[in-house]
This record gives structure tokens, C-alpha cells and sequence, in this order.
């Protein structure tokens, strides 16, 4: 007997340092951030943090806490499954620091006044992105936070061309420069996934850890009115939604997930990722349902799974991944009407974006390479008026009256004829801008 209780405490020793070593690895292994290609430069801050695991409805920065100054506002390192290190400057940074100014302007106001949108840039797409960027500025009339992923020889490019804009330009906006990072164990597959860099945006929420809500948009985006404006419809989710896209196509004939996918895509034409509203809090604690398993997965644990099943059934990259997990969980998305993502599939076979008829384009999404090729030349005219405007000059006289003089001589394609639909919005949101920079002297 005596053998059999000698035999008993050793294994509850051996049990007892067996998870005492596993609960340590485990715990190295989330520190150190392994599964994550990161170019580090030095250790981020680990005190405790507010990671926000309330489901806010409000978006912004309501209900975060405020921490210490930023100490720049470009980095290159941080740790995506803890925060961002405490010398970065994430949107709980205290804005109107000294600091700040040298690499984006002071900005007044704070709170949810502020509006928040993501791009990721790569390869030869600097000039788009900042030609969106000086869209976003050009109407918005309150601040922007700018978040920009972009390869690491575009950072002092973005840097030097953002601090150029005249002051009182940039009294309206901050930035931040962030580097390209994907998951280490796989970054390559992600890399390769439709565009360069495009996958990105799927991480944000795991990188961006202390951002509450979030606009992304693709870098062939333009702003024909205020960013607030679609920042607001965040307040038009109900407690289920965590994000907002609108549809891939409006005329199912034409559309291409319902004649040609090979995977699940959300409800009749799918969706179109160019603009997303993301709930950032809601995505992070949401557990999906799936075709892969029955128990369900949180965000980041569903993305490689996904990609592993369907990467040979996929072409659209990202977009045919976001459209899989939404058609699973199809009361998580608020589908938002096509003038908020205006593309040439709305005019190209003839008119079909009946809410651009009644209230014009919001937002311009110029894919397929329209801006640089003479295939839609109405919506290089449009890209080509914002791109050639120099700050400071009379919108209706340096922008509005050339813009529709070029778009005159577009009539000849389906997209030219309307192309009246690209002003009505536009006019209005200049108009709008004039008359807040009257009032700002």
C-alpha cells in the first residue's frame, strides 16, 4: 500500500511542474509576440492597459482612457496581440501634445468629433493615397485621425509630402505611419492573397488593439463629401452589427458572386470591401459561426482556417473572405446603400445605383485601374481635378469649373452621361467647405 501512495504523490509532483512549465511557455510565447514577423527596435511597454472589451455603440474614442503623451507618430514596431507600445501614438494619445506637431498638425477637438480611417498602401500607390487623403481633408469640416500602412520606403514619402500641406490644412488632421505586418507563420500566403498588402486590413483589429471604430477604405477612394458623414452612419447600427460595406453589384445579371463564386458570399450579389466601416471593439469579441467547425471562432482565430480551406476557390482575395465569414453571420453587417461605394459597375452597362439618382455620389471607388487608364475617363476626370486643386485656391473656379468641363467632353460613354451624378454631392460639399474656411479666419 505504502508503494501505491509513494507512486501517487509523484505523479501529482510530476503533474503539478508538467503545468507549471506549460502555463510558463505559454506565457512566453504570447510576450514575445512570436507568431508575428516584427521588426522590432525595442521592447514595447507592457503595464496594463484598457483593451476595451465593453461592445460600445458609440464609435471613436468614447469610453477609452486617455494615456500618456505620444513621443512620435511613425512606428515600426509594436505588438499586435498585446497594444500599441505606450511612445506610439494610437488614438489615446493626448493629441494636442508638442510632439505631435511634427508629424501631424494639432488637432482641437477630441472625443467622438473625431473621425478615423485606414488606408494600406504598397508598391506604386503613394500618389492615390494621398490624392484620397486630400479628399478627406478638402471637405471634411471636423478633424481626422489617418491611420497609414504602407511599405517601409513609402513611410518618409507619406511623412514629407503630409507635412508639406499648408497649416492650416493640417491643423485639421493627425496621421500615423505604420509598417506592413502579417502573421509570421504565414505572412508570405497572406502577402501573395490578391494585391499586394491588400490582406492587411483584415488584421487591423488585431493590430490597432485600442481603436474603438474604425473607416477603412482602399486607396482608389474618393471623398466627394464630408468623411463625418459616413462616420455617422456607426450610429445606425444596432447591437449586432460590427460592421458596414455596401453590395458588390445593385443588378444581380451583371453580378459577379452570383454567377461565378466558388464559396459562400453574403446575401445576393455579395459585398465590397473599397469602404468598410469597422466596429473594432465588436470584431475582437465577436465569436463567428463558420463551415469549418460548430463551435464557433473569434476573429482571430478564424482568418488562416478560412484561407486554408478556400484559397483555391477565392479571387478576390480578402473580399471573398470577409463575404464567407458575413454569410455566416449575416446579422453582423449593416449593408450600406452604393453611393457610399460608387464604382464603374454602377454605370458601366447603364445607370444602376438608384440612390446616386436621388442624392448623387458620396464616395468614388475608381477599381480596376480606372484613374490611370482611359477606360472611364469620367472618373479620371474627377481624379485628375482633386489631384492638379492646390489648397488655398477657390474651389469653385480651381476645382468645380474644370472637373465639369472635362466630364463635358465624357458624354460619349455610358459612365460620362452620369457623370452629373459625381458634381451634385461635390458642389455641395465645397460650397459647405468655403464657407467654414470664411468662418475660420
Amino acid at each position: 500500500m505504502r508503494c501505491y501512495h509513494q507512486a501517487f504523490l509523484l505523479c501529482m509532483v510530476f503533474t503539478f511542474f508538467s503545468l507549471v512549465y506549460v502555463f510558463n511557455q505559454l506565457a512566453s510565447t504570447l510576450e514575445d509576440g512570436t507568431d508575428w514577423d516584427l521588426n522590432e527596435q525595442g521592447a514595447p511597454d507592457k503595464r496594463a492597459h484598457d483593451t476595451g472589451h465593453l461592445l460600445r455603440k458609440e464609435p471613436g474614442l468614447v469610453g477609452l482612457r486617455e494615456s500618456d503623451r505620444c513621443k512620435k507618430l511613425s512606428v515600426s514596431y509594436w505588438n499586435p496581440y498585446w497594444r500599441l507600445p505606450a511612445d506610439v501614438c494610437g488614438v489615446n494619445c493626448l493629441l494636442e501634445s508638442s510632439i505631435g506637431k511634427s508629424s501631424g498638425s494639432e488637432v482641437q477637438e477630441h472625443g467622438d468629433g473625431r473621425s478615423h480611417l485606414a488606408v494600406v498602401a504598397c508598391g506604386p500607390r503613394l500618389e492615390e493615397t494621398l490624392v484620397m487623403l486630400k479628399s478627406a481633408v478638402l471637405f471634411s469640416l471636423k478633424p481626422l485621425h489617418f491611420y497609414i500602412f504602407a511599405e517601409d520606403d513609402l513611410h518618409d514619402h507619406f511623412r514629407n509630402a503630409l507635412d508639406s500641406w499648408p497649416r492650416t490644412v493640417q491643423s485639421k488632421f493627425n496621421f500615423t505611419i505604420y509598417p506592413i505586418t502579417f502573421p509570421k507563420k504565414n505572412a508570405n500566403e497572406w502577402k501573395k492573397l490578391f494585391k499586394p498588402c491588400a490582406s492587411q486590413r483584415l488584421f487591423l483589429p488585431l493590430i490597432l488593439k485600442e481603436v474603438d471604430s474604425l473607416l477603412y477604405v482602399d486607396t482608389d477612394i474618393l471623398f466627394l463629401q464630408p468623411v463625418e458623414d459616413i462616420w455617422a452612419l456607426f450610429s445606425q447600427f444596432n447591437s449586432s452589427h460590427l460592421a458596414a460595406m455596401a453590395p458588390e453589384h445593385e443588378e444581380p445579371r451583371i453580378g459577379w458572386y452570383n454567377r461565378f463564386a466558388r464559396h459562400p458570399y453574403y446575401g445576393k450579389t455579395g459585398i465590397n470591401s473599397g469602404v468598410m466601416l469597422m466596429n473594432m471593439t465588436r470584431l475582437r469579441e465577436k465569436y463567428f459561426k463558420n463551415d469549418m467547425t460548430t463551435v464557433a471562432l473569434k476573429w482571430e482565430e478564424i482568418l488562416m482556417p478560412l484561407l486554408q480551406k478556400y484559397k483555391l476557390n477565392i479571387t478576390w482575395g480578402d473580399q471573398d473572405l470577409l463575404n464567407i465569414i458575413f454569410h455566416h453571420n449575416p446579422e453582423s453587417l449593416y449593408v450600406i446603400p452604393c453611393q457610399w461605394n460608387y464604382r464603374p459597375d454602377h454605370c458601366i452597362y447603364g445607370s444602376n445605383c438608384q440612390q446616386a439618382h436621388q442624392e448623387g455620389v458620396f464616395i468614388l471607388h475608381g477599381n480596376r485601374g480606372v484613374y490611370h487608364n482611359d477606360k472611364q475617363p469620367a472618373f479620371r476626370a474627377v481624379y485628375d481635378a482633386i489631384r492638379k486643386y492646390t489648397f488655398g485656391e477657390n474651389t469653385e473656379t480651381s476645382l468645380l469649373q474644370p472637373l465639369e468641363a472635362s466630364l463635358q467632353t465624357t458624354s460619349n460613354t455610358y459612365c460620362g452621361r452620369a457623370s452629373h451624378l459625381f458634381t451634385k454631392k461635390l458642389k455641395r460639399s465645397a460650397a459647405s467647405a468655403r464657407q467654414d474656411a470664411t468662418q475660420r479666419r
